[in-house]
């Protein structure tokens, strides 16, 4: 069973950056796909961007793309989100999620990853 911990989270300014990392244990790290989602209260889980398993490609929502990035270190077993430009409307709990790779279902939907960290903060101030 596959072990998340984000972080990296916090407040800051529009226009501004943060780098979120999400800390994989327990399992062969360079074997599971990568995503990040985030979650307002009493909306659903929005995804934000996912990396396969081989780092070769990379998924993005429309609304993030041009300004945030996703990569990994399986080395480190990490997965990172690079934040620039942010917006008010970033504002969020930002979940790390995984899955084994080669596992039946979109990139995009909260309900194809088994595997969830506890989440972090992201406050964007106007």
């Amino acid at each position: 069973q596959v072990q998340l911990v984000e972080s990296g989270g916090g407040l800051v300014q529009a226009g501004g950056s943060l780098r979120l990392s999400c800390a994989a244990s327990g399992v062969t790290f360079s074997t599971y796909d990568m995503a990040w989602f985030r979650q307002n209260p009493g909306q659903e889980r929005d995804f934000v961007a996912a990396i396969r398993w081989s780092g070769s490609s990379t998924f993005y929502a429309d609304s993030v793309k041009g300004r945030f990035t996703i990569s990994r270190d399986n080395a480190k077993n990490t997965v990172y989100l690079q934040m620039n430009s942010l917006k008010p409307e970033d504002t969020a709990v930002y979940y790390c999620a995984a899955r084994p790779r080669y596992y039946s279902g979109t990139y995009y939907s909260f309900r194809d990853y088994p595997s969830w960290g506890q989440g972090t903060q992201v406050t964007v101030s106007s």
